[in-house]
């Protein structure tokens, strides 16, 4: 019997907005555009790109997304996190 795909961890990764609470790279609202999971591991890596700037790109350990003094979830209004 063939075996079960295993269940992607954060499938919805791809296409999420996000803003920093801190300008990162010059700026504070980013897409993922990528993800990548560390082979052999857990590791999710999502890569970002600043939605004013598609030449500001990084990648971060996707984990890093769920602390909300570091990223909120959509592109929030400026100040309001602050």
């Amino acid at each position: 019997m063939p075996s079960k795909p295993r269940k992607q961890s954060m499938p919805h990764l791809v296409g999420s907005k996000w803003t920093a609470t801190q300008n990162t790279f010059g700026w504070q609202h980013f897409q993922v555009i990528n993800r990548k999971q560390h082979s052999g591991s857990k590791l999710i890596f999502a890569e970002m790109v600043a939605a004013c700037d598609p030449q500001v790109r990084f990648w971060l350990n996707a984990q890093i997304l769920r602390d909300r003094s570091t990223w909120l979830p959509g592109w929030q209004p400026f100040n309001q996190h602050r």
